[in-house]
């Protein structure tokens, strides 16, 4: 690789990495540009972990415990011991060595020690007589020590060379260490550390008490004087580069609605009349909140724009009241629409509920799985094409090229975390301008709907159709386990009906957990006189279908199965549900399983339980659910313990988060000022030329409007 350093006059922030290294083939170069550090200013967000303050040199008097000390003084003595346990390169002996050293300027000492270093280090504090060193002061047996502290031969003459100094730690990088890191950040020249450009006005600074980017990346990487330096500074700093990773992505997701809010939709005008026949389709009285989400609906359909409206609520609801009624809002004025489920239990019993509700009507629905038969698929496909069925329901196998519609209005999809980006577009992209209904059944924290939704209009349904029980939740130790079944049964002699939820199907090497197999062998040793049965996503459709049918209708008492069941099961007789090693599942993922009983008009009943004891940590996780039944706040402590997922790319898991400082759940506030500011910048048109530049370059980076 060639290296451009010969003029380093001509570096910008915008230059490519490798004009810092004068060797092309530097590992360190390699190994960053791995990690997506191609330019020089993406070294800027490289942030130390640590900044330490290390003063000038004092006497030992005032070094104090777990502070950075810089001492110097006479060397009273050296041990060196080898260590014959390690071996270094080459397998060189390594020393333990011990150096007493006395203070220049009165009598008191200091321990100094390094572990495990080479004859190198011995050889060279031997020829020293008096040292200046620097580390964190520890205490051993009463008295101070450092253990391997940086040092180097004091001399008097060199005195005014040393003064106060900060010492920057920063993380290892795609196994770039934290020296090599350094090094790097090192090559930048001061005259760049001195044009780093703003991207906000200086109206916008000066009302939010902002420090500049320029002075908030100095601070952070050490680039100011050391007698400057302060950790209310650093403070500062962080705050501004917290609100700048919000700023920018709010920048995108505006950009994102307003490219959205451009493309025309489908004019789908629904006069009063049948409207209120819709909201009238079944035998029971809709929620305040459900009424309220079916005009947002009505009104997006009259297509200044796709609708793009995700309707967030707990179990139980009423999403897919919402979810059929506006299906025959379309039918209504000839359009037809699709219901996409990620499971097929799901996809069925949305099917059989339309079924019920919609085909008096005269809507002709239609069920696309796995399972159906290719001359079905085959039939199903051509009565699309040709405008013969008004809804269909179906799975993934709604993906296909082949499912064609002649008039496709709404696609509605349910469950929408268990699809990537891509299937979701797919399926809303079959006909240019049609809208798209995103149901949740996961409560979305505000911070994130700001985020990962910004770009979303979002309908909450809080209130819960009336009759329903609910449901409580206990935690089951080891200690009241026997309780816990005496409680299954007495709700098996009242008739009712029990889930018990596992974390796996088969036995792991690896990790101890309960498995299918295994508890279904102990439910039936402890209720030998009831009918038992095991469900998982391995089981054939058929399999699944037939467990799923034996279980509504009583011919099971206890299911024994995965999470398969976590969304799409509707049976109001089951009133308890029971989770083994609730520990490894995520709180969102407990909350929607207990969201299965206490559906109709007896109470539900969760236990969490725990065959051996849990950390402390766990147990409060699974306290979480005890204490709370409000969805929103168990999603809010759960997106807490796993993070956000990157919101630009495709990866929705939660795991790899983009920010580097910006957290959503601790930094709301930064948030919503972010999200003030770009609405009136961009209102106004009121930005900098940086910020300019900056929105030019997001319009073309399609990753950004991947999710339009």
């Amino acid at each position: 690789m060639r290296s451009t350093v010969s003029n380093t006059n001509k570096l910008l922030w915008s230059s490519p990495l490798e004009s810092l290294f004068t060797r092309g083939g530097s590992k360190t170069l390699t190994s960053l540009q791995q990690a997506n550090i191609d330019k020089i200013e993406d070294l800027l967000w490289i942030l130390p972990l640590k900044i330490h303050f290390i003063p000038d040199a004092h006497s030992f008097n005032k070094a104090s415990i777990d502070q950075y000390f810089r001492g110097r003084g006479k060397i009273v003595s050296i041990q060196s011991r080898p260590n014959f346990k390690a071996r270094g390169k080459g397998r060189a002996m390594l020393l333990n060595i011990t150096v007493i050293v006395q203070d220049l300027n009165s009598t008191q000492t200091l321990t100094l020690k390094w572990f495990n270093s080479y004859g190198s280090v011995n050889d060279k504090l031997k020829k020293i007589d008096t040292i200046e060193f620097v580390g964190v002061i520890t205490e051993y047996m009463g008295q101070l020590q450092i253990l391997n502290p940086e040092f180097q031969e004091y001399q008097e003459s060199l005195e005014s060379t040393s003064s106060n100094t900060l010492k920057i730690q920063y993380p290892t990088i795609n196994g770039v260490n934290t020296t090599n890191v350094k090094r790097t950040i090192d090559k930048i020249p001061k005259y760049l550390w001195d044009s780093i450009d703003e991207t906000l006005t200086p109206e916008l600074i000066t009302q939010r008490s902002f420090l500049t980017l320029e002075d908030s990346f100095k601070i952070m990487h050490g680039k100011i004087s050391a007698d400057s330096w302060s950790n209310e500074l650093v403070d500062r700093a962080k705050e501004r580069l917290i609100y700048e990773e919000f700023f920018l992505e709010q920048i995108k997701i505006k950009l994102r609605k307003d490219k959205n809010a451009l493309l025309p939709g489908i004019e789908i005008k629904v006069n009063d009349e049948n409207f209120n026949k819709a909201l009238n389709i079944f035998p029971y009285q809709l929620t305040e909140d459900q009424n309220k989400t079916i005009n947002e609906v009505r009104h997006d359909l009259l297509g200044e724009k796709p609708m793009m409206r995700l309707v967030q609520g707990d179990v139980g609801c009423g999403k897919t009241s919402v979810a059929l009624i506006s299906a025959l809002l379309c039918h209504y004025e000839n359009y037809q629409s699709a219901l996409m489920c990620p499971t097929e239990s799901l996809a069925l019993q949305h099917y059989q509920e339309a079924q019920e509700f919609l085909s008096p009507l005269g809507m002709k629905i239609a069920l696309l799985i796995g399972s159906t038969t290719e001359k079905e698929k085959k039939n199903i496909k051509e009565c699309l094409l040709s405008g013969e069925i008004d809804l269909i329901i179906g799975t993934h196998a709604l993906f296909q090229d082949s499912v064609q519609f002649k008039n496709l209005g709404l696609s509605i999809i349910d469950e929408q975390h268990k699809f990537g980006v891509e299937q979701r577009l797919k399926l809303a992209n079959k006909q240019k301008g049609s809208h798209c209904l995103i149901m949740t059944a996961t409560p979305i924290p505000r911070s994130l709907s700001l985020t990962q939704y910004g770009d979303l209009d979002i309908s909450i349904i809080k209130t819960m159709p009336s009759g329903r029980k609910g449901c409580k939740t206990r935690v089951v130790t080891p200690g009241t386990f026997e309780k816990f079944l005496s409680f299954i049964n007495t709700r098996l002699q009242m008739s009712e009906q029990v889930y018990i939820v596992v974390p796996a199907i088969n036995e792991s090497e690896t990790q101890e957990f309960l498995y299918l197999e295994q508890v279904l062998k102990r439910f039936e040793n402890f209720f030998p006189n009831y009918r038992i049965k095991g469900l998982h996503g391995q089981l054939s459709p058929d399999e699944k279908s037939e467990a799923f049918k034996d279980f509504k209708t009583h011919k099971i008492d206890i299911l024994i199965a995965t999470s398969v069941i976590e969304v799409g099961i509707n049976v109001t007789n089951a009133t308890v549900m029971a989770i083994m090693n609730p520990e490894r599942f995520g709180l969102s993922s407990l909350h929607q399983l207990r969201g299965r009983v206490g559906r109709g008009d007896k109470p539900g009943f969760c236990f969490l339980v725990n065959d051996r004891q849990v950390s402390p940590e766990s147990l409060q996780r699974l306290q979480v659910i005890e204490k709370y039944t409000d969805g929103f706040k168990i999603a809010e402590e759960d997106l807490k313990i796993r993070g956000s997922g990157d919101l630009f790319g495709t990866n929705q898991s939660g795991i790899q988060s983009t920010k580097r400082l910006a957290d959503i759940v601790l930094h709301q506030n930064h948030l919503l000022q972010a999200r003030e500011d770009v609405d009136e910048i961009l209102d106004k048109n009121n930005i900098s030329e940086k910020l300019s530049k900056l929105i030019e370059s997001f319009k073309n980076d399609e990753r950004i409007f991947s999710t339009i």
